[in-house]
This record gives C-alpha cells, structure tokens and sequence, in this order.
C-alpha cells in the first residue's frame, strides 16, 4: 500500500496484477469525514455513475453479470433507489470496485473508476489526484529504469545469514515478538548507519514524502555493498563484537568497498538498459 496526497488527504493505493485500486473511502472524506460510506453510496446510486460502471465491468471482466446489471441499471435513478459498493459487487461479480472491512479495509476502486468518483466529488479536487497519481507512476518508473528491482534483490543476498545470527546470538530465550522486532531494526540501522550515515527513521524524517525506505532510493553501488555488510556483521555477532565496534568495522568495509566498486563495469552491467 502506498500514499498519495491531494488537497491534504492522505490517499491509499494499492496494485494488484499490476492495476492500481485508490481508496474511495479516503477521497470521500474530503466531502464529509464523519460519513465516508454515506458519500459513496450516494455517487453510486446515480443512474450515470451505474451506466459508467457497467460499461467499464463490460470492456475489463468477463465474468460481469450484465442480466442483473441491466436490473439495477432500470432501476437507477427511481425513487429510494440505493446501491452499496458491497451490493453491486455481490450482484455483478463486478471487479473494478473492492469493498473490505478492518483496519486496512475499506472501499477501493480501479484508476478509472476513482477518477470519476473524484469528478463527481470535486473537479479541482480530481485535478490534484490525477497529478499526485502521475507523479507517483513516474517515481515508480524512474526506479524501474534504475534497475531498482535488481538492486532490491540484491540486498536480500544476504539477509537469511544476517537474521541468523541476530537471532542466534543477540536475541535471548522466550523474548516478545516485540522486542524481536525492535532488535532486527536496530541491526539494520547498524548497517545503514554504516553505508548511509544515517538511520531509517532519519531517512523518513527528512523524506516525508517519499514512499518505501532509504534501501530503495540508492544506487546499485551500495546496495551491493548492504548486501557484503550483511555478510561482515553476520560474522561480527558470531565473534561477540559489541555494537559499537561493529559499526566502526563496518564504516570502514563499506568506505573500502566503495572506493573499489565506484566504476566498476560488472556493477554498471547490473543497470537495464532504459531502452528496454
């Protein structure tokens, strides 16, 4: 899941089989906070937004149920006429619209359809998602022409040999699953600290705006080198070596390799062409 900002709602998207779904719960609160639900169902209640809908389930799902489409459709616009997203879903088998509860629930819609809802919610306010939602497209394919794939997975070379030890050696019997988590993130702050001269949470504080971490901002370089430091401080918490010294040897490797790889053919081979 990511976010997006428009006119200072924080906005969800998320991508499944490579189409992205925005939250129509988050949009509807910039009409009314208190009754999100209340907002969406009376966009979709309209008689345009069903013919909109039905359209676009017709070109996008084989599977739509165009009989009870056609049901609803004749009965858009009557008097007392209400349907939920959940209703329409269950009725249609309709995909481009997903409604579940939870914390992390809520009513999602495909790209076209959250762009109607937001035309209908306010024009200004379309304009800004649709320009937040691009500028998010264009981080994404900047980091996919970055080859930022190739460098996600090469930070994770190592990673089995480096919780391995965390847990082995730093971790003491019947500790919380907490207090787990709170280790493993110290030991990656360790190495970013040590590569990047600053930890995760200072990443964020500086970059509020960004989604994901600092791993996923740098270049091909150092990321090869996170994967050799995962290595080095493997062995370092097997040695019992405190912290402290850990995070000076391994400023230094990090410097070392560095110096060694800055220009190196092979890493620039890692690179996709941005051609392709």
């Amino acid at each position: 899941m990511k976010k997006i900002i428009a006119q200072g709602l924080q906005i969800a998207v998320v991508k499944d089989n490579e189409e992205e779904y925005i939250s129509l719960t988050d949009m509807a609160k910039f009409k009314d906070r208190e009754a999100t639900g209340i907002v969406i169902v009376n966009w979709l209640s309209t008689k345009y937004t069903i013919q909109f809908m039905g359209t676009w389930e017709q070109v996008h799902n084989p599977n739509f149920n165009v009989m009870e489409f056609n049901n609803i459709k004749n009965e858009a616009g009557s008097n007392g006429f209400i349907v939920s997203s959940s209703k329409w879903i269950k009725k249609t088998n309709a995909i481009g619209i997903r409604s579940s509860a939870g914390r992390y629930g809520g009513t999602f819609a495909h790209r076209d359809i959250a762009f109607e809802f937001a035309s209908w919610i306010s024009p200004e306010f379309k304009l800004y998602l649709i320009k937040e939602f691009q500028r998010l497209k264009s981080e994404e394919n900047e980091r996919l022409a970055l080859g930022w794939d190739i460098k996600r997975q090469l930070t994770k070379i190592n990673y089995r040999i480096h919780t391995d030890a965390i847990m082995i050696h730093l971790i003491p019997p019947n500790i919380s699953k907490q207090s787990i988590t709170v280790v493993y993130a110290t030991e990656a702050d360790v190495l970013n600290s040590a590569l990047f001269g600053r930890t995760a949470k200072d990443w964020r504080d500086q970059n509020p705006k960004k989604d994901g971490n600092i791993r996923d901002y740098e270049d091909v370089t150092k990321l090869v080198v996170l994967a050799n430091l995962e290595g080095i401080n493997a062995e370092l918490i097997k040695k019992g070596i405190s912290q402290p010294e850990r995070l000076i040897q391994l400023n230094q490797s990090a410097i070392s390799q560095m110096k060694s790889l800055l220009g190196n053919p092979s890493i620039k081979k890692l690179k996709p062409s941005l051609s392709s």
